[in-house]
């Protein structure tokens, strides 16, 4: 729990069509699949969640560019010039709340950006309590208006007043400024759709969920992460250590907006251990996985947990840390891929235009004239897998993959490729594949 306020190989038989699909990410024991033969849905254009231009409605919004990627870090201190550079270093560009000795004024309004729990001229949003719904449940009863770790938070005592925590903080802010509000395990595994559905749609504007899918001693176990397997049992530790649960969690939150795709979904990461029974820390390999993960499955912008409770690199800070000097490195890379890649983040999805095997977890964005198309595994184990374009069955040539300075052969439409693990995400560019493609 964060810290609050105070290529041959191939299952050929089952075929997954996507462009991402809106469903639970696969653990390996369950996912939706579409044979080939029941033939392929019709392609379609699908916006990203709340629309391209979702900030313009606020006052003081974050940057409306299309170059323009959430990249946030949770609750850390801004006390020096030294220190915001030293994030934007690492590819920061949204502090998603501040702690009270953080000096606001440092900020000039062209980066980074701030959302705050305290409302200043300086920042770009408020944020609303973060995980009321496990600290404070599903509920309207009075709020004492102490926080965790102050006493009774509700009035009675065993009484549930989530709810109403969020409706008083909301009040608060500024009818044209945007708000922010995370939750926890209350609206991915415990409480009801209605009960979730009401901390994700009535209080803030922009809305995520965190689900710690590495490092969280509990989350395998039948009361959380077997949510994944309806709650029959606890997950195995191959099918719960997987970025693409970090997609689920995005999934879950995702089918809890309403209307459908109005409210931008974005996804914690940690970077460091949250919790002192964590046996390790999270490694880069696996934080780009999961990073990439959540955006498949629709995430509109990322935040870093950037406090490490246990281990040897304990810190509030840990991005800005010497002895994480390696996963800074990492992490950094990673920002710098995700803001060379932003126009295709913030550009339409192309739904059901790849098929493969259901191992594998993809989305198609367009962009340019171009298809790109986000892969990640979705098993712990080596695959091969074949990705099949219907729309390009009469064509050919080579496709791009990014960052890894090699390219494949595409025929008939179709290309393999090679998954070594459950960290393993390609990212695939067309080139002018889009107009063949488009609906």
């Amino acid at each position: 729990m964060k810290t609050t306020r105070t290529a041959t190989a191939v299952l050929a038989v089952v075929l997954v069509i996507t462009g991402c699909q809106a469903m639970p990410a696969t653990t390996g024991v369950s996912r939706l699949a579409t044979e080939r033969n029941a033939g392929a849905p019709p392609r379609y254009l699908r916006n990203v969640d709340g629309g391209a231009d979702y900030f313009k409605r606020f006052s003081k919004p974050l940057p409306l560019s299309p170059t323009f990627f959430p990249v946030g870090v949770w609750l850390e201190s801004i006390t020096s010039m030294d220190e915001i550079h030293r994030d934007a270093d690492v590819g920061i560009n949204v502090y998603v709340d501040l702690t009270a000795d953080s000096n606001l004024s440092l900020l000039d309004g062209s980066g980074p950006f701030a959302l705050s729990s305290s409302p200043s001229l300086r920042d770009n949003g408020a944020v609303l309590a973060d995980e009321p719904d496990m600290w404070a449940g599903p509920g309207n009863d009075k709020w004492t208006g102490k926080w965790p770790g102050q006493g009774a938070v509700c009035e009675p005592e065993a009484g549930r007043c989530g709810y109403t925590v969020q409706g008083q903080l909301a009040k608060g802010v500024e009818n044209s400024k945007m708000a922010y509000a995370n939750y926890g395990k209350g609206v991915t595994f415990w409480e009801s759709d209605g009960e979730a559905a009401r901390f994700v749609n009535e209080y803030q504007d922009v809305v995520s969920a965190d689900n710690y899918w590495f490092t969280d001693p509990n989350i395998c176990g039948k009361s959380e992460g077997g949510s994944l397997v309806k709650g029959e049992r606890s997950l195995t530790e191959s099918e719960c250590r997987l970025p693409a649960n970090y997609g689920w969690t995005v999934d879950r939150v995702r089918s809890l907006v309403s209307p459908e795709g109005s409210k931008p979904v974005w996804s914690f990461v940690e970077v460091g251990q949250p919790f002192d029974a964590s046996t390790e820390a999270v490694t880069g390999p696996q934080i780009r996985a999961a990073v990439w993960n959540s955006i498949i499955h629709g995430a509109r912008g990322i935040v870093y947990f950037n406090h490490s409770f246990g281990g040897g690199c304990r810190s509030f800070h840990v991005l800005r840390e010497g002895c994480a000097q390696q996963t800074r490195a990492e992490v950094t890379a990673l920002n710098r891929q995700l803001a060379e890649l932003a126009p295709v983040l913030n550009a339409p999805f192309l739904d059901n235009a790849v098929i493969h095997n259901e191992t594998v977890q993809s989305a198609v964005k367009v962009y340019d004239g171009s298809l790109f198309i986000l892969t990640s595994s979705a098993r712990a184990a080596s695959q091969d897998a074949v990705f099949e374009l219907p729309c390009l069955a009469n064509g050919g040539g080579n496709v791009t993959v990014l960052g890894e300075n090699r390219s494949l052969n595409m025929e008939k439409g179709t290309f393999q490729d090679s998954f070594p693990n459950g960290n393993a995400v390609h990212l695939y560019r067309l080139d002018g594949a889009a107009p063949l493609c488009m609906p």
